[in-house]
């Protein structure tokens, strides 16, 4: 017995032996009692979290699995070399340590939080797979700043003078924006295109005198088929800062023609015209009639002004209700015997000369 006490008393590096031993007994009870917590308290919890219908319980298990239980089995660790009389350099090595763990552990629980923030509550609105994938893309932006956010605060609690280096970053950054302001300019547009979704992938977009259908929306360029087949390439700049007629996001269709009848034709069948024509709109299917008017003399015809909206946003839907349309429109008139109008020229000959 007394054996076992001189050899408990015996130091060595500053510490007893019975230092040693109860730091190891706390960091052996420690380790257990955290494993015990994550291999059966978390995971009976993540079994119970399953049958929810929220995800948010499942984020914050996941970050508690992923990020608290890795930061308690350096607590324990770091509790158990506290309570030991260690040299100021050795004590330095293990704040340092210390810190840099959980300052990692902390890091990946943020980013795992954007990533939980995109794919849970941004993601499952989209349901194209190309507008995922640039989404996917900024998050990869997001995640580089918050380790490079972190790592700047890790070397500022390490004690590191960050401030200078944080001056010349801001200096350098200048002189990077003024060199690639352009390039810059395009990828905060593509930011502002993915966030407020002007348009997306497959929409029929007007930009100008330039017409298509959106192929890709890439970090710098916008690329458009346009309906003679060729492949339009914007700038993301240019597309921010210009007037888009997006079609696809276009409800119903407002349609607005004319058509011309002789100056022959009698006063009842110009009034006639009006409810034959809304006739025929009102039993194309698809259609909502809204009005027909005699507008105005023409030059060589009495003209009709005819408004309808198509309940399609689709451009060969409203081009086959159009002809359908123009084709009951002239067999009504032929019925009635109403003759379209067309240029005429009268000629009168003066026979005295």
């Amino acid at each position: 017995m007394e054996k076992i006490k001189e050899i408990l008393n015996t130091t060595c590096w500053g510490n007893g032996i019975s230092d040693y031993c109860v730091a190891l007994i706390i960091i052996l009870s420690g380790i257990l009692l955290v494993w015990v917590i994550d291999k059966v308290v978390v995971i009976r919890i993540k079994k119970k979290v399953k049958e929810t219908k929220t995800t948010i319980d499942d984020f914050l298990i996941i970050g508690v699995e992923k990020a608290l239980v890795p930061i308690l089995y350096v607590g324990v660790v770091y509790f158990a070399l506290s309570r030991l009389a260690l040299s100021a350099s050795i004590s330095r090595y293990v704040d340092i340590l210390g810190i840099i763990l959980v300052t990692i552990f902390g890091l990946r629980f943020f980013a795992r939080l954007a990533n939980y923030v995109v794919e849970n509550i941004w993601l499952m609105r989209e349901k194209d797979p190309s507008k995922t994938k640039n989404i996917k893309g900024v998050l990869i932006l997001v995640k580089a700043f918050i380790w490079g956010i972190g790592i700047i605060l890790l070397l500022d609690n390490l004690g590191y003078k960050v401030s200078a280096v944080l001056a010349g970053l801001g200096i350098g950054g200048i002189a990077v924006a003024l060199a690639a302001q352009a390039v810059l300019g395009d990828l905060f547009s593509y930011v502002s295109i993915l966030f407020d979704r002007p348009f997306e992938v497959g929409d029929f977009i007007i930009i100008g005198d330039y017409m298509g259908t959106v192929e890709n929306i890439g970090i710098k360029t916008t690329r458009i088929r346009s309906l003679s087949g060729e492949e339009i390439i914007f700038s993301n700049s240019d597309l921010t800062g210009s007037r888009v007629k997006n079609f696809k996001r276009m409800q119903s269709r407002r349609v607005l023609f004319g058509i011309g009848v002789t100056y022959d034709t009698p006063k009842e069948k110009l009034e006639k015209i009006p409810s034959i024509i809304r006739n025929i709109i009102e039993s194309v299917e698809n259609t909502t009639f809204d009005r027909t008017h005699f507008a105005s003399y023409g030059d060589f015809s009495l003209n009709f002004e005819i408004v309808y909206y198509v309940g399609d946003r689709d451009y060969n839907k409203y081009m086959d209700i159009q002809q359908e349309i123009n084709l009951k429109i002239y067999e009504a008139f032929e019925k009635e015997k109403i003759e379209f109008a067309f240029p005429t020229q009268t000629v009168h000959v003066n026979k005295d000369v």
